[in-house]
């Protein structure tokens, strides 16, 4: 089925019209019938329960509540929470809400955050005529058919998984299918083979209130911007929901193998954490102020970067150690039936020299950040300082550079540009610490490597700097050479490059990351970041106007829920690619705080 056929079917609706709901143990996927799609169990990289996101046409891996006559829907989330609210009305005017939520907030002095779904269903108008069913998976689309009824749950078990719905709907119309009138409010609970100790509704009511009473007390602890207030807010729960609270770690995406266009055969697993995404989720946290996250995310990383006995991965699993050895799951047809499935990637082995700029990025905040109970100090430097050192020994080395191509190894800029970084910030943490010694050391080395950048990346006759060193194609990621204060904003190098980029990388209002034929054919599909890149060069070259516009019209391309993915396709404007996007959210409230008005200005007479 194509993009648009797809669209089309679903009343115009984008395929990716997804609504996050999670607790930072658990996450889960809600489409705009209140259908539950996806939901990996227990972990955000466990098996899903739920996978009808990638069954392609076959109708398992879920849990909905199938109003009969149904003729009208709507879904929103409650303002400033991770609680989601659909509406289901018939024909006939009777109408029923389902309320969506992991249970999140504060009980004997610690979090309580269980591995566990709350289903609400609550009667409006009328006696809507009801089916509640309930087909959960294992092993990658395997259904789970062994079934029991208890007193007041039913278990679904498989070789190794065991799922369990404690509920007061009736039991046996649950397993059967059976259509009934809604007279009452039910509540459905998913999650471990644990017993349900306290009375459903109550106990269903408690939680909701006590975890909407989380979610706005932590949204009104946030920095936000005076301009895109409620779009910064949204971004900032969907992040927060990206962040696995055990161990810290922050995921790319909540999914697997949705592709970054249609049959490309682009589809990768994003259930995990790679390092080059600290810098820019760290700088998204820094600015909202959401100092617990980003502390523990610190913490994530060092527990990483300062084993170092081992060359340093560039992605890794959200517990540390773990395998991601990648392989195709059989059982599932692929989103929109456009597979492969996979589980785990093969990024894991690549070599990515980046990643040790990465690290060092990302623990600067460390340094320099007073909030922190626990800042670097010369022990934290000198362990940070072997990375350097990696650094500066691989920049002028070929990798699979940042977009991760698997069939060439080139000296990519971006990678050097991070190397060169990884120096310049140990020169500044040296200076910082006292250790002028070891600062003057870096900031040779970081020298070096910022002539061989502004030389060896840089064509004349393009008026650009490339991708990659002697190379000749643009690439959308030298557009963080400012950002990282390699260059000057105000450079003419990088202001022409900021020109060539929207002259040539751009389709249709947006930038590609890459227009250069590589391993999977010809891209189509523009990466969502490199258009939040290009305005906030926009922005700091003198364009802010017009960083302004495109920054409010990529805000109108989000879906339903206020959430993105990894790409939009240029012509027809849909979503692709998996969701939600950490890079992409983080890079909302980036941009978003760069291009905002003060709020000190903000009552100014015009």
């Amino acid at each position: 089925m194509s993009e648009t056929q797809e669209s089309r079917r679903l009343g115009g609706r984008q395929p990716l019209d997804l609504a996050l709901i999670g607790n930072c143990r658990t996450a889960a996927l809600v489409d705009p019938l209140g259908r539950l799609v996806w939901w990996c169990f227990p972990r955000f990289d466990s098996n899903p329960i739920f996978c009808r996101l990638l069954a392609g046409d076959e109708e398992k891996g879920f849990s909905d509540v199938v109003v009969t006559d149904l003729a009208h829907s709507r879904s929103a989330y409650i303002r400033n929470t991770a609680i989601l609210e659909t509406e289901l009305e018939d024909r006939h005017g009777a109408r029923l809400r389902i309320t969506d939520f992991a249970p999140r907030f504060q009980r004997y002095e610690r979090t309580f955050h269980p591995p566990q779904l709350v289903r609400r269903i609550t009667p409006l108008a009328g006696q809507p005529r009801i089916r509640i069913r309930v087909r959960p998976t294992e092993a990658y689309g395997r259904p789970l058919t062994d079934i029991s009824i208890g007193s007041n749950h039913i278990r679904y078990q498989g070789s190794g998984t065991v799922l369990r719905l404690n509920t007061d709907a009736p039991l046996s119309y649950v397993v059967q299918e059976t259509t009934f009138p809604l007279t009452r409010p039910m509540t459905l609970v998913f999650g471990p083979d644990e017993p349900f100790r306290s009375a459903f509704e109550s106990t269903a009511n408690e939680f909701e209130a006590l975890t909407r009473a989380y979610w706005r007390d932590w949204t009104r602890t946030l920095s936000i911007p005076f301009e895109w207030q409620s779009e910064v807010m949204r971004a900032a729960i969907t992040l927060k929901m990206c962040s696995f609270e055990e161990t810290g770690g922050i995921v790319a995406a909540h999914t697997t193998s949705i592709p970054e266009a249609a049959n490309s055969g682009r589809n990768w697993d994003y259930r995990y954490c790679w390092l080059r995404d600290a810098y820019f989720v760290i700088q998204a946290l820094n600015k909202l102020s959401a100092t617990d996250t980003m502390e523990a995310y610190l913490h994530y990383i060092m527990t990483i970067v300062t084993d170092t006995d081992t060359p340093l991965r560039p992605v890794h699993s959200i517990v540390p150690g773990e395998s991601l050895y990648e392989e195709i799951a059989p059982n599932l047809a692929g989103f929109l039936g456009q597979g492969p499935v996979r589980v785990g990637n093969q990024a894991a082995e690549q070599h990515q020299h980046d990643v040790y700029g990465s690290a060092i990025l990302a623990a600067t905040q460390m340094f320099i950040d007073e909030r922190l109970p626990q800042m670097g100090d010369e022990a934290l430097f000198r362990r940070l300082e072997p990375l350097g050192e990696r650094a500066m020994r691989l920049a002028l080395k070929p990798d699979a550079g940042i977009w991760e191509y698997r069939g060439r190894e080139r000296i990519h800029t971006h990678s050097v540009a991070i190397c060169w970084a990884a120096c310049d910030r140990l020169a500044q943490i040296g200076a910082r610490l006292g250790n002028h010694e070891r600062a003057l050391l870096w900031a040779e080395r970081a020298a070096s490597l910022r002539k061989e950048i502004l030389s060896r990346a840089w064509r004349g006759d393009k008026k650009a700097f490339v991708g990659a060193f002697d190379g000749e194609d643009l690439d959308a990621s030298v557009l963080l050479l400012a950002e990282l204060g390699l260059i000057a904003p105000d450079d003419p190098r990088f202001v022409s490059t900021c020109d060539a980029i929207g002259r040539e990388l751009m389709r249709n209002g947006r930038i590609m990351r890459y227009t250069a034929h590589d391993d999977f054919g010809w891209p189509e599909t523009a990466f969502l970041v490199c258009n939040f890149w290009y305005i906030d060069a926009l922005a700091e070259i003198g364009r802010r106007d017009e960083a302004r516009e495109r920054f409010a019209d990529l805000l109108e391309r989000r879906n339903a829920y206020g959430i993105f993915s990894e790409d939009i396709h240029p012509d027809t404007g849909v979503l692709w690619g998996n969701i939600p996007q950490t890079y992409s959210m983080a890079a909302i409230i980036d941009s978003a705080m760069r291009l905002s008005i003060k709020w000190e200005a903000a009552w100014r007479p015009v």
